[in-house]
C-alpha cells in the first residue's frame, strides 16, 4: 500500500511514517519545510518528503492519506484530497488501525508527564525481555527514537489529548482503546481548544470508558483532578498510587476515592490483579526511593517526586504483567532520561576541591504549564541543595500565551532564585485581553513575599541573554542554570553555554 502523509515534518508524524515503512508500506511525505533532524530522519528512513504540492498527489495517487493534526482546510493536498475523493484518516486512527488494534494497549495520559513516563514504561518491559511497540512524542536522552514495530502482545504510547485532526475534533487518544491506563495528572490546559475545565476532564472521562473490565486504571491520588475524573468511577479496577507523607495526611482524599484509613496501612497495601480498588506508596530521600513494590531503588535515575509518582505506576503495571521485581529495580536505576526533560546540558566542576559539591549545571527542560515549571524547579532545587538557582523561561505554548495561569505563575517561580522571562512567542496568535502580560508577572514576583527571588523581563530570547550575561556571576556555593520552554528558546543554548564556561576561563 502507498500511504501519504500530510505534515510529515512533526516528530510524531515522521515517527508513523518510519513505523509504516518498517510494516512493509510505500511511504511519501509532505511540509511547509523540513528541516534538520526530521528532514534528515526522513531521508535515512528512505521516506520520500516535499514540500506541500498537490503534484505530490497526482503523480504518486496514494492509496491513503494520513492527514496530521496541525493541517487545516485551504492547504493545497487537503484540497486535493477532498475534491478527488481519495481517502484519507488521522494520525491517531492510522495507528490503531495500522499497530494496534491486535495489541494489549498501554496508554499513558495525563496533563504532566506523559512522555517520560511513556518511556519508562518502555524501558522497564525492554529490560524484562520484553519490548514492546512503542509510541512517544519524544527522544530518549541516549538518543533511541520515540517508536518501536514489535511483535509483543504489548504496545506502549503517549496518550495526548489534544484534537485529533481537523474533521475529528475528539482527542487523540480516544482513538487508542488501551486495556492498561496511567493517569498521571488532570490540570486544565490546552485553552486553544478545550473552552473550560469541565470540558477538558470530559475528555478524560471517555477515555477512562473505553478500559475493559479485565484491564486496569492506574491513578495519581494526589491529584484532585484524577480524584475528579474518576468519582463513582466503576468500569474497571482502580490501583492508586501517592506519596507515604499524601497517605498519612490526607485521609479525607483517599475516603473521597473509596481508600478507608486501614488500606493506608502496609501489610493492607499491594498490586494484587483482583482487588476492585487498591492503593501503593513511595517514599524518596535524596537518590534513594522506597516503594512498595519492587522495593527500595539506591540510586533513581530521575530527580522529584513527580518522577518518582510516574516510576510508581510503571512498578505497578510492570507487577501486573509479572515482570521478574529486580529487573524492574535494575530499569528505574539505569533509565537514561528523555532529551529536554531535566536534561543536563553542561556540568562544570568547581574550581577547586574545597567546594566539591560547587560548579555550575545548565538543564534544560520542557516544562510550560505553571505546574510542571513549580515542579521541575523543586526537584532541581532537590536535587542541588545550596546551590542559586536561576530559571529563565519562555512563554511559548498556547497555554502560557494566555492570562488564565497570570497569578500561579508568580507561586510557581517561587522556588528559584533568579527569574529571567522572555515576552510570549508569536503574541500575535492571542488577542490582548487574553495575553499573558509578562511585564506585569515579572513585577508580582518581585513583589511578592519571598523576596529572594528576583525576577527580570526581557522580550526577545536574545534580550533575555543578553540581560543574563550581565546580570550573572557565579556564586561559591554553586549554580543551577534551568532553562524552560516548550519550544527552541530562540536557539540561544549553544550561547548560553559559551557564556558559562567563559565564567570558568
Amino acid at each position: 500500500m502507498h500511504i501519504h502523509l500530510v505534515g510529515v515534518g512533526g516528530v510524531a508524524m515522521g515517527n508513523l511514517a518510519a513505523m509504516l515503512q518498517a510494516g512493509g508500506h510505500t511511504v511519501s511525505g509532505s511540509d511547509h519545510a523540513l528541516y534538520p533532524p526530521m528532514s534528515d530522519k526522513l531521508r535515512e528512513w528512505g521516506i520520500d518528503a516535499h514540500p506541500f504540492d498537490a503534484a505530490n498527489l497526482q503523480r504518486k495517487h496514494p492509496d491513503l492519506c494520513i492527514i496530521g493534526n496541525a493541517i487545516s482546510r485551504g492547504n493545497v493536498e487537503v484540497e486535493y484530497i477532498l475534491n478527488e475523493r481519495l481517502p484519507y484518516t488521522s494520525m491517531a486512527a492510522a495507528l490503531f488501525d495500522f499497530f494496534l488494534k491486535d495489541k494489549q494497549v498501554i496508554v499513558i495520559a495525563g496533563t504532566h508527564g506523559k512522555t517520560t513516563t511513556t518511556f519508562l514504561m518502555d524501558h522497564v518491559l525492554s529490560e524484562a525481555d520484553r519490548p514492546p511497540g512503542l509510541f512517544a512524542g519524544g527522544v530518549r536522552a541516549d538518543g533511541m527514537n520515540g517508536f518501536r514495530v514489535s511483535d509483543s502482545q504489548y504496545f506502549v504510547i503517549e496518550g495526548d489529548e489534544y484534537d485529533t485532526a481537523f474533521f475529528d475534533k475528539a482527542a487523540k487518544f480516544l482513538h487508542y482503546r488501551p486495556k492498561y491506563l496511567i493517569l498521571t495528572s488532570v490540570e486544565f490546559d490546552h485553552a486553544d481548544i478545550y473552552e473550560n475545565k469541565r470540558a477538558y476532564q470530559k475528555s478524560f472521562q471517555h477515555l477512562l470508558r473505553l478500559v475493559p473490565g479485565k484491564g486496569s486504571v492506574i491513578a495519581a491520588a494526589e491529584d484532585r483532578g484524577v480524584r475528579q475524573v474518576l468519582r463513582d468511577y466503576h468500569l474497571a479496577p482502580i490501583h492508586w498510587y501517592a506519596s507515604e507523607r499524601f497517605t498519612r495526611k490526607k485521609a479525607s482524599a483517599l475516603r473521597e476515592i473509596g481508600i478507608k484509613p486501614p488500606y493506608v496501612q502496609k501489610e493492607n497495601r499491594g498490586v494484587s490483579n483482583d482487588s476492585p480498588i487498591a492503593l501503593s506508596a513511595f517514599s524518596r530521600k535524596a537518590r534513594t526511593v522506597q516503594f512498595d513494590w519492587p522495593g527500595t531503588i539506591e540510586d533513581f535515575a530521575l530527580l522529584g517526586e513527580h518522577n518518582t509518582a510516574n516510576a510508581q505506576a510503571v512498578s505497578i503495571l510492570a507487577a501486573k504483567l509479572g515482570l521478574d521485581p529486580e529487573r524492574v529495580r535494575r530499569a528505574l536505576q539505569n533509565f537514561p532520561g528523555v532529551l529536554r526533560r531535566q536534561q543536563v546540558r553542561l556540568d562544570l566542576p568547581a574550581e577547586s576541591t574545597a567546594a566539591a559539591d560547587a560548579g555550575i549545571t545548565f538543564i534544560e527542560d520542557f516544562a510550560h504549564h505553571p505546574t510542571a515549571v513549580r515542579a521541575t524547579i523543586k526537584a532541581v532545587r532537590d536535587a542541588y541543595p545550596g546551590r542559586t538557582i536561576h530559571a529563565l523561561f519562555e512563554p511559548r505554548s498556547a497555554t502560557s500565551h494566555r492570562k488564565l495561569f497570570q497569578k500561579t505563575y508568580v507561586n510557581a517561580f517561587r522556588g528559584a532564585d533568579r527569574v529571567y522571562i522572555c515576552d510570549v512567542f508569536n503574541p500575535d496568535k492571542v488577542s490582548r485581553k487574553e495575553r499573558l502580560d509578562v511585564r506585569r508577572l515579572v513585577n508580582e514576583i518581585n513583589r511578592s513575599r519571598k523576596k529572594k527571588t528576583r525576577a527580570y523581563f526581557a522580550g526577545t530570547p536574545d534580550e533575555l541573554l543578553t540581560r543574563f550575561r550581565k546580570q550573572f556571576q557565579p556564586h561559591e556555593d554553586g549554580d543551577v542554570v534551568l532553562a524552560m520552554s516548550n519550544g527552541a528558546f530562540g536557539g540561544i543554548y549553544p550561547d548560553l553555554e559559551q557564556i558559562l564556561h567563559s565564567c570558568r576561563s
